[in-house]
């Protein structure tokens, strides 16, 4: 009897890297031909498309190919499958940013994250538009194509830029996300929305922004990310405050001091905790 190969954290971080850089490949092959495309809605707002479909399907043919006992997470894949178990899981985003990329509007990525029973170990998040590949290994640090990256130091509220994303999906929160959108503009010097949870995320962890919080977001969404920005040196959680595991609802990300004041002024508007399946 055969035994079954044994993959390390390293090794699976490049699997992950090689799917997502192919799928970044056919994406920016398709850009042309996005006045052609055809929208499916599958909510309000919410649109895929064949070249999602055509990402997915690329990254899943890598996958499978180098390690084919793996369980493949996403979206458009098996949404409803239970992440954490016994084996290895990759949890996929083929295209976070979809509209974006219909309009033309260059922020949206390739997003991998990668489990082995409960725990994260590896992601990558793959900036489509620019030659951007954030990388994480769990304790092994985050990088940005290959140099070690960590987030801000940047500790007056009154500096800080705030990347956030509005809860499109959840038309029932717009008001409570206004109230905090109100205090944390209040209270910084900017706040972005650029439409791709997983680049949000990877520019926390280098820096670019301070902070970053949404209130919706689904496990595909921000697997690769949430380990990038603990790698960097972030912290990650949830609207209560606890550890973020890689599940649907809010995110808070930040440096220390940045995430804590972010989580008390969120607060401090009215949030409460949202955490439950969407």
């Amino acid at each position: 009897m055969q035994a079954k190969p044994t993959y390390h954290a390293d090794g699976l971080l490049q699997i992950a890297a090689d799917a997502a850089a192919e799928a970044a490949r056919l994406i920016r092959t398709a850009t042309g031909s996005r006045g052609s495309l055809v929208w499916e809605e599958k909510g309000s707002a919410d649109f895929v498309t064949d070249v999602d479909r055509g990402a997915e399907s690329a990254i899943v043919r890598l996958i499978r190919s180098r390690c084919p006992e793996a369980s493949i997470i996403g979206e458009e894949l098996s949404p409803e499958a239970s992440i954490g178990g016994s084996g290895i899981s990759f949890i996929v985003d083929p295209l976070d940013g979809t509209t974006n990329f219909l309009h033309g509007y260059p922020e949206f990525a390739v997003s991998i994250g990668v489990t082995i029973g409960p725990d994260l170990v590896a992601g990558v998040v793959e900036n489509v538009t620019k030659a951007e590949t954030f990388t994480a290994l769990r304790n092994g640090g985050a990088f940005l194509n290959g140099e070690p990256i960590s987030v801000s130091r940047q500790t007056e509220p009154s500096r800080a830029l705030i990347g956030t994303g509005f809860p499109f999906k959840r038309h029932d929160l717009l008001e409570r996300y206004a109230r905090q959108f109100v205090e944390v503009s209040r209270h910084t010097a900017g706040v972005r929305r650029a439409g791709s949870a997983a680049l949000d995320l990877a520019n926390t962890a280098c820096g670019r922004f301070d902070g970053f919080w949404e209130l919706v977001l689904a496990p595909w969404d921000i697997a690769a990310g949430v380990l990038i920005v603990r790698e960097a040196g972030g912290i990650v959680t949830d609207i209560a405050g606890r550890d973020k595991q890689i599940a649907h609802g809010a995110v808070v990300a930040g440096n220390r001091d940045i995430h804590s004041w972010l989580l008390r002024t969120i607060h401090d508007a009215g949030a409460h905790d949202i955490d439950t399946p969407q």
